[in-house]
Order: C-alpha cells, then sequence, then structure tokens
C-alpha cells in the first residue's frame, strides 16, 4: 500500500490562508510566503491580521512551527511559537532566491522561460516542487504557462534560476501532470505499474487548483505576496 499523495500548491494561493493552532484557535492569516532558496524549502509566513481592515503584523510564523500546510488552513503548534518578523524574513534578503520575473536558463545557455510562481508541497515538507512559468519558443510552448520540477540541481544567481537541460523535458500544462511527474521522482506512487498511481495523482492535483499567478519571492529567502 502506497503513502498518500501529497498536494502540490502555488505558493501565491496560501496567501490569505488561516493560520491556527492546533488547539483551534484562528491566530492571523498569511501574508507571505518566505522561501529558503539554498535549502528548496518554505522558510516560514509572514502573518497579516484577519479581516478586511487587517494589516500586517510584526509576528511571523517560521517552518519549525508548523504542524501541517492543508487545503483550508496552515496548522501551527501555538499561538506562543509565534516570533519576530525578522525571524523569518528581513528587509534586506539575502541572495539566492526565487524571484518573480527571474528568466530561467538551462545549463545549455538556452532560456525557457519566466518564473510566474513557485509551487510547493502540502503536508509537513515544506519542500519546493517546480515552477509555474511563462516559457519561451525554445521550449516549444511559446507564451504558455506550463509547470516545471525543480531538481536538486536547480540554481539560482541574481535574477537567473538555472536548470538542467534535461529538465525541460517534464514541462507539462497542468498541475495534476506536475504532481505525478514529482510523484514518480520521489516514489509516491510505489513500485512501477501499481493500479491505481496515475488516478491518485490526478485527484490529489485537483485539489491543488491553480491561482491567479502572483509574485514569487524575493531574492534569497524570498517573501511571496
Amino acid at each position: 500500500m502506497t503513502a498518500p499523495v501529497p498536494a502540490l500548491i502555488p505558493a501565491t494561493d496560501l496567501t490569505k490562508r488561516p493560520v491556527v493552532t492546533l488547539g483551534g484557535e484562528a491566530v492571523a492569516q498569511v501574508k507571505d510566503v518566505v522561501l529558503d532558496g539554498a535549502g528548496g524549502r518554505i522558510a516560514g509566513f509572514t502573518l497579516a491580521g484577519r479581516g478586511l481592515l487587517s494589516g500586517p503584523l510584526r509576528k511571523s510564523v517560521p517552518w519549525s512551527a508548523v504542524h501541517a500546510v492543508g487545503a483550508d488552513a496552515v496548522m501551527i503548534t501555538s499561538a506562543d511559537a509565534l516570533e519576530d518578523r525578522s525571524a523569518v524574513a528581513s528587509g534586506q534578503e539575502a541572495a539566492g532566491g526565487l524571484v518573480r520575473g527571474a528568466r530561467v536558463l538551462t545549463d545549455q545557455g538556452v532560456q525557457v522561460g519566466t518564473v510566474l510562481d513557485v509551487v510547493v508541497e502540502a503536508g509537513r515538507e515544506g519542500r519546493v516542487a517546480g515552477i509555474e512559468m511563462a516559457s519561451t519558443e525554445a521550449l516549444g510552448r511559446h507564451e504558455r504557462k506550463v509547470f516545471l520540477p525543480l531538481g536538486e540541481r536547480a540554481a539560482m544567481t541574481g535574477d537567473t534560476l538555472v536548470i538542467p537541460a534535461r529538465d525541460t523535458e517534464h514541462a507539462v500544462d497542468e498541475l495534476s501532470e506536475l504532481v505525478a511527474v514529482v510523484g514518480g521522482r520521489r516514489g509516491w506512487f510505489g513500485k512501477a505499474g501499481e493500479a491505481g498511481a496515475v488516478g491518485a495523482a490526478g485527484e490529489v492535483g485537483a485539489a491543488g487548483e491553480v491561482g491567479a499567478a502572483g509574485a514569487v519571492g524575493e531574492a534569497g529567502k524570498g517573501p511571496i505576496s
């Protein structure tokens, strides 16, 4: 029997998602998703108050305090786990993260797209699974939005994301297809040929719908507005 397949969620879809303690207290909502570009994971969340008139809070949630990222809420251990905003994101972020509008360049020197959003895993791992990008003619899908899985060899320098050229072979049109690609790489579906693997991926992909493309990270640990 295979383990449940994690949903993949565009990071911009997490903004305004309620932050709830395991005791059931809704303490805030997500303002920004902060990425650890070097580690390929979510570093934490900056927060905003709840309600239409509520603005940014001076508190943040480091990833160590996150119990799970779910379809309807970000669950944290307790309100005591909130820290000062600077614990997750400072005014001047270190270089090396994912940036909205960054060009996507292969290790063969060919630009294949521009970053629109970052796709992360739901659950407790917080891993960056891939990106949504506007493709170029070099990818054979000129000015189309596509999803591309990110491997361990992806690297960010300045405003450029460098990926192995072979990774472009796995570009897909739908988020549900990205689930299948990433899941195949990470062994989510068990042994090859196991019944129902593709169907499970489709169901989970549907749960993590694609929202409007938004801001994707500032350099280094980059907030996604």
